[in-house]
């Protein structure tokens, strides 16, 4: 780029050293935020005050990303002076976000502190590539990359007020976290049920191929031995979904944080709900042609053991009632009905 008249390229340089030093500093306090756990503090933790703690460090430090944004966007030079103290405002701004997740105790529940962790070390992550765009760029430039960052950390800074808060935290945050797997399955579901209704050919929707024209290859069309095997296949994945449909139900109706015990069970069902949204599209996966049915069998097994252990905790949990017993039994036995099917499809393979 051409130096324009009265800028130094040395003198920039040495200004924007103290940015340099910046990042080194926002990485470390990433590194300790992705490998450190809260702990429990000497005095009583109030959540009111917590969550006015976070906001305020979170909007302080939208303001900082936006001071150092614009010292940054045009002439006249910034001096080393300035950029030092634009530094270290952005520095204990983010030091003041950590400190305050760290107030967040264990007791509180993994599923909570987990979402505001990665609230915390998303803020974090952006002030970084906002400090590595403006180092990046050429002189005192306001370049399309820096208002993109700046707008990054924005972003992530307006993330705490949609954080799961209130009286019953850590529900709402389980809740928010079943609500989260239970969009995975949908969307796996749906993109497996427009593929089956498409025809015998599930990537009728690729371009053929101009040298060989239209596709012959077996391998992409289901057989009909096929589709029932995929037919149970989809009960299945059907069963996942009202699975944690039910279960984010009970939760939001009579999940209690009164205890560590109920506290302790909340975390577990989300634990396991984001184990069974994964398998899911795992499976779905291996459903497209050409079948492998070994494959179909082993995702299916895992399938079957994630969510018999998630009906089996949601029944002995406090979230589950005796009057809603009836629908754990109920998709209980339709896991039960679609894998005997699947393993008298698949008897060959184990």
């Amino acid at each position: 780029a051409p130096v324009r008249e009265g800028w130094a390229p040395a003198a920039a340089m040495e200004a924007r050293e103290p940015l340099r030093e910046l990042g080194g500093a926002l990485r470390a306090v990433l590194a300790r935020l992705r490998e450190g756990e809260p702990g429990e503090g000497r005095e009583p933790f109030e959540l009111p005050r917590f969550w006015d703690a976070l906001g305020q460090t979170f909007k302080v430090t939208s303001q900082e990303a936006t001071k150092l944004s614009l010292a940054f966007s045009g002439p006249p030079l910034t001096s080393a002076e300035d950029c030092r103290k634009l530094s270290e405002d952005v520095q204990n701004a983010i030091l003041a976000v950590a400190t305050v997740y760290y107030w967040l105790p264990k007791g509180q529940g993994t599923t909570l502190r987990k979402m505001v962790r990665d609230a915390t070390t998303e803020v974090v992550e952006g002030m970084i590539q906002l400090t590595e765009t403006i180092l990046s760029a050429p002189l005192e430039s306001l370049s399309q990359e820096q208002l993109i960052s700046t707008g990054g950390v924005w972003e992530a800074c307006e993330q705490v007020s949609s954080l799961p808060r209130g009286e019953h935290y850590n529900q709402a945050a389980v809740a928010s976290a079943l609500a989260a797997c239970l969009g995975v399955v949908k969307d796996a579901l749906e993109e497996m049920e427009h593929a089956l209704v498409e025809g015998q050919d599930p990537y009728s929707d690729i371009m053929e191929d101009e040298e060989l024209g239209f596709r012959g290859n077996r391998d992409t069309y289901w057989s009909e031995a096929d589709r029932k095997l995929l037919s149970s296949c989809m009960g299945l994945m059907k069963a996942s979904k009202a699975c944690l449909k039910k279960v984010l139900g009970v939760v939001k109706a009579y999940g209690k944080v009164d205890s560590p015990e109920q506290i302790a069970q909340l975390d577990d069902l989300a634990d396991i709900a984001n184990e069974i949204s994964p398998s899911v599209d795992e499976l779905a996966l291996s459903m497209y042609p050409p079948v492998n049915e070994l494959a179909v069998r082993l995702n299916v097994n895992t399938q079957e053991a994630f969510l018999m252990n998630f009906l089996h905790f949601c029944r002995t949990s406090h979230v589950c009632p005796p009057s809603e017993e009836g629908w754990v039994q109920f998709l209980t036995d339709a896991v039960d009905h679609n894998m005997n099917k699947i393993k008298n499809f698949t008897q060959g393979q184990l």
